[in-house]
């Protein structure tokens, strides 16, 4: 990896090893088409079949439902949105809920399903908290579907969706709640069952897996009650839910990372928790920065492994160029929306003005990253607001 400081962890991580050399032993061994009927497709559903258990078990599923593997998160998110949405003709016009400043692969599907006539109600999330007065009030009985994000991907923001699926429960009979849990996923610990979910995202290239692989999650309710209906038609795979010739290599190392990952949860999130801490105790000690304004945008309670930071006066594209020159990557925003209108959304819903919002960079850990890599990015980080000023 050389000397660089690689802290945009939240956009993509490197496949681990491990993941590594699943993935080839399986492309090598294992290359039949799972839904061929001879030795060698059974073979290659196999390493499906085990994939799935695998992940299950990640995610707390103990009451037998479907992992259904996508290819990504982006698909998975738009499989639970749409795929609800138009499972039963009644539901057409039906009111959905989300979180204000979601990723852009929830806000666009549900932008579409406005277009076709559904009623989309955002939770307010200002200050990183979903307003818990605002999922009473919205929580009506003609509510279909609810997709809420567990850690928002700008601020690290861990939001209540427990609270959300107790709503649901008590006041919409035909509510599913799809949980997009991109960044949560062996952050933070959760389970289906404490989610409350029916539907939840995951994806690969978040914990150290290949790009290009994700995950839905679906509840056996929603299979038995034909609650989801595919978004994409071919030869039926995927429990007839996903067409299209599965990649077993890349689900096998997908599965890989998790199993690794999951083993491990408690000692990375001691790390994470470590290096959030040290980057605080360091802005804190440190005159300049304190005297610059730079601020770390603080939710009540928020996931270790993403800081949003804003330092006034320059723009974050300007601050995330003048970082990568010296070998320290950052982001100005979620990467899958920073060349779009959408990268600002979650930090205007946080509370943050455009001029704020325009001036701030995510950090967001590692396991693998250390503390003397945080004190380089901060001392970097005065160097550079400095050389900027005389600039």
């Amino acid at each position: 990896m050389g000397n660089e400081i690689y802290f945009d962890n939240s956009a993509t991580t490197r496949i681990s090893e491990e993941a590594l050399k699943t993935y080839l032993s399986v492309a090598r061994s294992e290359y039949g088409n799972p839904s061929s009927l001879h030795g060698m497709g059974k073979d290659a559903e196999t390493v499906l079949k085990n994939a799935r258990q695998t992940i299950a078990k990640t995610v707390g599923d103990t009451a037998g439902g479907t992992v259904l593997f996508t290819s990504g998160g982006t698909e998975a998110n738009n499989l639970a949105i749409f795929g609800r949405a138009h499972a039963k003709p009644r539901f057409k016009g039906k009111t959905i809920l989300t979180s204000a400043g979601e990723h852009a692969s929830v806000k666009m599907p549900l932008a579409a399903l406005a277009d076709e006539g559904y009623k989309i109600v955002e939770i307010p999330t200002t200050g990183g908290r979903l307003d818990p007065e605002a999922i009473v009030k919205y929580a009506t009985p003609d509510v279909i579907l609810a997709s809420i994000m567990l850690v928002n991907n700008e601020t690290g923001a861990l939001y209540d969706v427990p609270a959300v699926a107790a709503a649901l429960r008590r006041s919409c009979p035909d509510a599913v709640l799809h949980v997009d849990a991109t960044q949560a996923y062996l952050k933070v610990p959760f389970s289906v069952k404490t989610l409350g979910c029916g539907l939840l995202t995951l994806s690969s290239h978040k914990i150290e897996g290949p790009k290009g692989t994700g995950a839905l999650w679906i509840d056996p309710g929603v299979i038995r009650n034909r609650g989801l209906v595919p978004i994409l038609l071919g030869g039926g795979q995927e429990a007839g839910l996903r067409s299209g010739t599965e990649d077993p290599p890349s689900c096998a190392a997908f599965a890989k990372a998790a199993a690794v990952g999951y083993s491990a949860l408690a000692e990375r999130i001691a790390r994470l928790t470590e290096l959030r801490e040290r980057l605080f105790e360091k802005l804190a000690s440190n005159p300049f920065l304190s005297l610059s304004g730079v601020r770390a945008n603080l939710p009540p309670v928020a996931s270790p492994h993403i800081v949003s930071l804003t330092i006034p006066h320059f723009k974050s594209e300007t601050m995330l160029h003048a970082l990568s020159a010296r070998g320290i990557y950052v982001s100005s925003g979620s990467a899958c929306s920073s060349h779009g209108k959408h990268g600002t959304s979650a930090l205007s819903a946080f509370g943050l003005s455009d001029a704020d919002a325009d001036a701030t960079i995510r950090v967001s850990f590692s396991h693998r990253n250390t503390v003397e890599q945080i004190d380089l990015f901060c001392d970097a980080l005065s160097e550079e607001i400095t050389r900027l000023v005389r600039f």
